[in-house]
């Protein structure tokens, strides 16, 4: 009854729980809202220390793409799903067919798309199997990798926060510190690099820390000294849920916007941020590139038509610190309102 209750308070339409013995199979599909159409969300595979962890990790994502993809004003809802497994160790042909079926049992009401631990090569072997799979390589038609998306989405998103704070939105001698260099945070930093940003960045793997240093000339840190570096935006970039009340006190930034899906551990963190005087940039706003990207490859796919609609995150930006202001909110929940109003306003057409 406690899991009916949290669907009910969250919203969540349905999660199908899927098992298969012979593959070793564990996946938990979480499908949030369809009110603007078919719920549509990334394959984290993942190896969680436990149940509640996967179950908890995949309600808080499919709710975030539910209101990214309203922010986003696309005609989708939100879903999510986890493989529980090292993706390193434990992943095989056999476990992704039978995901596949999991998901094609859905009628079409998930469509997968890659996500941390599960790449193009696994999308497209998924949708061999069934064809509710976005986010197939480009040989293939698709759209292709969607973290230079991502990251160039952030990039346009930053600039609205910069003008926010400081009045203008130049990144010219703006110090940036990124924390996690995978795909989207490494393409970021190119941006950022290329648009006259002092970068600084850090990561679990040194090996991707030492290739951006090379590249950008940024300077690195470890683990928990990038929160006390001294910059005007802090980019997490990385896992969610690291900006709490014991990370925010140690930021010396004037901006938090990045790519990470569910900064805030929770609602408290949006308001330690505010009395702190750090403006926050929504995350499931900042970081819709993605997203955006995958789904017009829905209609046929069109890279110059994509990125154009991913330059919208500026305006969306805009809408939401306007409204965060006017009603003496934070953006967090500026943002949640105007997503909301957007779901409650349901398809168009």
């Amino acid at each position: 009854m406690n899991l009916f209750e949290q669907m009910k308070t969250d919203g969540h339409e349905q999660i199908l729980f899927g098992s298969d013995p012979a593959s070793g199979l564990q996946a938990i599909i979480a499908i949030h809202d369809t009110r603007l159409g078919p719920s549509l969300g990334g394959c984290r595979m993942w190896p969680y220390p436990n149940f509640d962890a996967a179950l908890t990790d995949v309600l808080r994502l499919s709710k975030a793409m539910t209101y990214k993809a309203a922010m986003a004003d696309l005609p989708l809802g939100g879903g999510k799903s986890v493989i529980w497994g090292d993706p390193k160790k434990e992943k095989s042909e056999a476990k992704l067919v039978a995901f596949a079926e999991q998901v094609a049992s859905l009628g079409g009401r998930y469509i997968v798309a890659e996500d941390v631990g599960i790449g193009l090569a696994d999308i497209e072997r998924i949708h061999r199997v069934m064809p509710h799979a976005a986010g197939l390589p480009e040989e293939k038609g698709g759209s292709g990798d969607p973290s230079p998306a991502t990251a160039y989405g952030v990039f346009c998103g930053m600039r609205a926060a910069l003008e926010e704070r400081f009045g203008e939105g130049s990144f010219q001698g703006r110090k940036i510190a990124i924390q996690g260099i995978g795909k989207v945070g490494y393409a970021l930093a190119l941006l950022l690099h290329k648009a006259g940003a002092k970068i600084s960045v850090c990561d679990m793997d040194p090996e991707r820390v030492a290739a951006i240093c090379k590249v950008t000339g940024a300077d690195p840190f470890l683990g928990h000294e990038i929160y006390r570096v001294e910059c005007d935006i802090f980019a997490p970039c990385a896992l969610g849920g690291f900006m709490n009340e014991r990370t925010i006190p140690r930021l010396s930034c004037e901006i938090v916007a990045g790519a990470a899906n569910n900064q805030l551990e929770n609602a408290k963190a949006a308001i330690l941020l505010r009395d702190r005087n750090i403006l926050y940039t929504p995350d499931y706003v900042l970081n819709a590139g993605g997203l955006i990207n995958i789904a017009e490859e829905l209609n046929g796919y069109s890279k110059e038509r994509a990125y154009k609609k991913i330059e919208a995150i500026y305006d969306r930006l805009k809408e939401v610190f306007a409204l965060a202001k006017k009603e003496s909110i934070p953006p967090s929940e500026a943002a949640d309102r105007l997503a909301e109003a957007r779901l409650a306003g349901g398809r168009k057409g």
